[in-house]
């Protein structure tokens, strides 16, 4: 974990602020962004070495790498309503360097939409439809879409909260059942991640503690969820009970399992495997972070990528 992006939409910029101690550290200046006029914007997803924003104001959605400072502008395709929340993730496929794809979802009057962009062909697929569960549907929930297996998911908000599956093999839009529908669950308090198995998981944070489920299939192809591990906020962090109510999770780093938490003491990483919990700076922003996930090294000549920079990004 290099660091995270965190927003300023009053000057319109995306900040880096690294984590790594000297002399790993990357100065905050090398990855931060100014977008000028282009207006307000919404951080989408982070993965494989690029970060996806919407610009919704132009209608776009913004591609950009931070080590090599590559920018793709992407219109929205037609078929969705920019009025309505959009949700996003760019990737790359193994080992590609140069080309990528964006998930785009959304909606319409009457369903809930997917598209793909292929940076390789230039264009947009058709557009992939399922019908909405209720018309009021949806509101992205948590930070930002996790890949598990070949499927992206989102927490989204029906009424009861559920999870938008889009399998990027078969190109086909789901909606499943979360773990929590009768808890009054709120934004930054229950984020998708990745299972300890390597399977669908769900973080969920109550005032005092933390909640682990897992989704597990038997043998009849039947899905369910299981609560994994629980662990008190307290005794983790050795704050009093009135300090832990103001607890948010901001961000997830899902290849490293970590989540971001501010707390009135300051920002902490959390590795949830581990438990293992450090202190990364002080800050009043509460913000939601979007954690860079990668391997840079630096100034070097290896790999030739901007000023000799060259980013690996995690498969």
């Amino acid at each position: 974990i290099l660091g995270c992006f965190i927003t300023d939409q009053r000057r319109a910029t995306v900040s880096f602020v690294p984590t790594l101690e000297a002399p790993n550290r990357v100065p905050a200046e090398r990855f931060s962004l100014e977008l000028g006029d282009r207006g307000r914007f919404r951080l989408l997803s982070c993965r494989h070495g690029l970060l996806l924003m919407f610009l919704p104001l132009w209608s776009k959605v913004l591609a950009w790498d931070p080590v090599t400072g590559d920018q793709h502008r992407l219109d929205i395709p037609l078929g969705f309503d920019t009025k309505k929340e959009i949700g996003g993730a760019v990737l790359r496929a193994a080992g590609a360097i140069r080309h990528f794809q964006v998930v785009l979802v959304g909606r319409d009057k009457q369903n809930i939409v997917a598209c793909v962009y292929s940076s390789e062909a230039g264009v947009w697929s058709k557009l992939i439809s399922a019908p909405l569960p209720n018309p009021f549907c949806y509101q992205f929930m948590g930070v930002h879409p996790v890949l598990v297996g070949d499927s992206l998911h989102w927490f989204i908000n029906c009424g009861l909260h559920k999870i938008l599956e889009f399998d990027l093999h078969r190109q086909i839009l789901t909606v499943i059942p979360g773990p929590l529908d009768e808890f009054p669950v709120g934004i930054s308090q229950i984020l998708v991640m990745r299972a300890e198995d390597g399977g669908l998981g769900v973080l969920f944070k109550s005032d005092c503690n933390v909640q682990l489920w897992k989704r597990k299939i038997d043998c009849d192809g039947e899905a369910s969820w299981v609560l994994g591990r629980t662990f008190d906020l307290d005794t983790l962090f050795s704050l009093n009970s009135e300090e832990i109510k103001y607890m948010v999770i901001l961000g997830l780093a899902e290849y490293n399992n970590t989540v971001f938490v501010q707390t009135v003491v300051g920002h902490f990483t959390v590795q949830l495997e581990s438990l293992q919990f450090k202190k990364t700076f002080e800050t009043n922003i509460w913000n939601l972070h979007q954690p860079f996930e990668s391997v840079y090294t630096g100034e070097t000549s290896i790999g030739g990528g901007h000023n000799g920079a060259e980013l690996l990004h995690n498969t």
